[in-house]
């Protein structure tokens, strides 16, 4: 598991194409240079880490785009020490993302095989979230709830109403919202019944499925 000097200065060129393509947060841009990227993929996709490009991380699944991961994470303004529920743990790079930032994160994935992998792989790169668990994100994870924010990263064809129901007044939940393209979606928690709404153009992410694998 090398890290090197070549992949840093990948790491500070991503960050600037991240920059240029709208990303203002500098704890964003800074969490960027410090996740080795590469380690979260397969080695034969180690020369393309730092691309700004997803990634097949097997199960059928994929590493977002490190400008997907920017931009969501950027729409949640984190303050350290904010609670924060991510559903679809996957390869763990934008738990890394959240951790850095100084996020308490909490974390669910539904496949088993991505689950063993990953709670492996973030203790030796020294990232601990909270909590991470296998299991189904649309339920969210109401013993640990209220959160101050909830990060979904798959497409879900609807907002699951558990995970509404788990902010905080004033919480924000990220999630992409549509069956075969999805469109960003912030909601704010206005008091217990209402939200504000924002949408922020298209994206593609793999489909939000129900219970586990």
């Amino acid at each position: 598991m090398k890290d090197t000097n070549k992949h840093q200065g990948l790491r500070n060129q991503l960050a600037k194409v991240l920059h240029e393509k709208g990303i203002t947060d500098k704890n964003v841009l800074e969490a960027i240079k410090i996740i080795p990227r590469h380690l979260f993929l397969n080695s034969s996709f180690e020369d393309f880490a730092y691309q700004d490009k997803a990634f097949p991380i097997g199960a059928g699944q994929t590493i977002s785009q490190p400008y997907t991961v920017a931009f969501q994470s950027q729409l949640l303004e984190v303050k350290k020490g904010d609670k924060i529920l991510e559903i679809g743990t996957g390869s763990g790079y934008q738990t890394a993302v959240l951790c850095v930032m100084g996020a308490t994160v909490y974390t669910v994935e539904r496949q088993n095989e991505l689950f063993k992998t990953t709670s492996l792989l973030l203790p030796k790169l020294g990232i601990r979230p909270k909590h991470i668990s296998f299991g189904d994100g649309y339920k969210g994870l109401p013993n640990h709830a209220p959160f101050d924010s909830i990060i979904v990263t798959a497409g879900a064809p609807i907002i699951p109403k558990p995970l509404m129901a788990q902010l905080k007044i004033g919480g924000k939940l990220v999630i992409p919202v549509g069956e075969k393209e999805q469109i960003m979606t912030l909601l704010i928690r206005k008091n217990e019944t209402q939200f504000e709404k924002h949408e922020f153009g298209d994206f593609k992410f793999v489909p939000l499925l129900e219970n586990k694998n």
